[in-house]
């Protein structure tokens, strides 16, 4: 499936391109050593990084990065010292970000009562293949930013010349400093718009002797998922 993003023409000196998230992996996930001690069973333990559920969806889709350095102060409070050059789209805004008021989100559970939320602001259009849209969602897995992103739906393949922008909760009241730009704001996984249709159903006596055989394996050989169940992956275009 093939995506494709612009940007003003003025931009595209001064804006990070958006990334292919298998070439930006969160920098815990490199630090993180492949086996660690647990107090518990007394015994080493493989760690998330060899779990490949985890890293594939790190790796999937593409990730929208922060344009510019934001300071974070109490409160909490942003300030910025951004200016990128005018372009010939005279109602583009020219901040990083931007809020949507508390009210607009009262009853959801989301926020903080009477907290605003945060929106990062995106200044590039996403295009897809007819019948293709793009779920954007907080980056997979990464617990670790001081803010959550909302997850959306955006049929793309129609809203090809619009900006879609990303509206986010802060929830680190704690952190102060710099939010570094570069930071990936949100991720974009293109889907088919296709109808689902679920069978639910029992395990029949096949079934049931296939499951507890590859449980058997699971508990027993190290890697097996890895070795005989995960897909190939091709190139991210």
């Amino acid at each position: 499936m093939r995506i494709t993003f612009r940007c003003p023409p003025e931009l595209q000196a001064v804006l990070p391109p958006p990334v292919a998230a298998a070439a930006c992996l969160p920098p815990w996930l490199k630090s993180m050593p492949g086996t660690a001690f647990d107090r518990d069973s007394g015994t080493a333990v493989r760690t998330l990084k060899h779990c490949p559920p985890l890293l594939d969806a790190l790796g999937l889709g593409y990730l929208i990065l922060l344009p510019a350095d934001l300071q974070v102060g109490p409160g909490p409070s942003f300030t910025w010292d951004w200016s990128p050059p005018p372009t010939r789209l005279p109602g583009l805004p020219r901040s990083p970000i931007s809020f949507h008021a508390a009210a607009q989100g009262e009853g959801a559970g989301l926020a903080p009562p009477g907290r605003r939320f945060l929106k990062f602001l995106n200044f590039w259009t996403i295009e897809t293949e007819p019948g293709i849209s793009v779920l954007a969602s907080h980056p997979f897995n990464r617990h670790d930013l001081p803010f959550t992103t909302l997850t959306g739906m955006i049929d793309t393949d129609l809203y090809r010349a619009g900006l879609v922008h990303f509206p986010a909760v802060w929830r680190d009241d704690r952190f102060t400093g710099v939010l570094p730009r570069g930071t990936p704001v949100a991720q974009l996984i293109p889907l088919r718009r296709e109808p689902l249709d679920a069978t639910v159903s029992v395990l029949d006596e096949p079934g049931q002797l296939a499951t507890e055989q590859l449980r058997h394996e699971l508990d027993t050989q190290t890697g097996i998922y890895r070795k005989r169940f995960r897909a190939r992956r091709g190139g991210t275009g």
